[in-house]
């Protein structure tokens, strides 16, 4: 009796291992800007949300972040780094695209990308996705922290969320609000409060910006993995495969 308890935990251990085994490995891959991306250590606490993304998935799924300082559709696809992430996607990999901080740029001339360019450059990413047999996800830019006068979190993307929500619906392919989401997050923290999901810091306060640093773009390490909450969040409805995979059992 005693051995049969002892060996009916190994027999569920076992069962569980050939159940994980079974699953097809998989890459999620990122492709974006700063707000994304990976940071150096010379700018941390600047957190890219891709960066705690990566620890939320069990050992069958990878997260290739992609994801570069700067880049627009435009610029990620002329510097070559669009055919570099392609090349390397395979069928059933997932590719996350989160783009128009920097499209949307019209002072910055190296980067800007017009409303139309903007849709032929995602749908271009859709249709070479599909083509390698992977499954893309349109994702409306992240949004800034602005607030009005009277507190209220307002819209810093219209034009581009706009173009991103309706290249999706054309293209028929999940989306993913961010814009919305993250927007309705930093009202959750207030005008005040919502300042430590972002880069702000007094002068004197980090050795990387001893000047203080004022940024309502790039995320701190909180911010970056609430975001990365929020993306998770959609996953899990969209795309019951990757939900099975989630191992952070409170991203409901």
């Amino acid at each position: 009796m005693r051995a049969r308890k002892l060996l009916l935990p190994c027999v569920f251990l076992l069962m569980a291992f050939s159940l994980q085994q079974e699953k097809k490995k998989i890459t999620i891959f990122l492709a974006g800007d700063s707000t994304i991306a990976i940071k150096e250590p010379k700018v941390f606490p600047e957190t890219g949300w891709g960066m705690p993304f990566v620890y939320f998935f069990d050992t069958t799924v990878s997260v290739s972040n992609r994801a570069k300082n700067g880049r627009s559709t435009r610029t990620f696809i002329s510097e070559g780094l669009w055919q570099q992430l392609i090349d390397d996607v395979k069928a059933g990999d997932y590719v996350l695209i989160q783009f128009g901080h920097n499209d949307e740029a019209k002072e910055k001339t190296d980067r800007y990308t017009t409303p139309d360019e903007y849709r032929t450059n995602l749908t271009r990413f859709i249709s070479e996705t599909r083509k390698k047999g992977g499954k893309p996800i349109l994702i409306t830019p992240v949004s800034r922290r602005r607030f009005d006068t009277t507190g209220n979190a307002i819209p810093t993307h219209e034009i581009y969320s706009a173009l991103v929500k309706e290249t999706a619906q054309a293209q028929q392919v999940p989306l993913i609000d961010l814009d919305t989401k993250s927007r309705a997050l930093y009202q959750q923290f207030g005008e005040e409060h919502s300042k430590w999901l972002f880069l702000q810091l007094n002068a004197g306060e980090h050795p990387n910006y001893p000047d203080g640093r004022n940024d309502n773009t790039h995320f701190s390490e909180l911010g970056a993995r609430l975001v990365a909450q929020l993306v998770l969040q959609d996953l899990k409805t969209l795309e019951p495969e990757l939900a099975s995979r989630i191992v952070i059992s409170k991203i409901k």
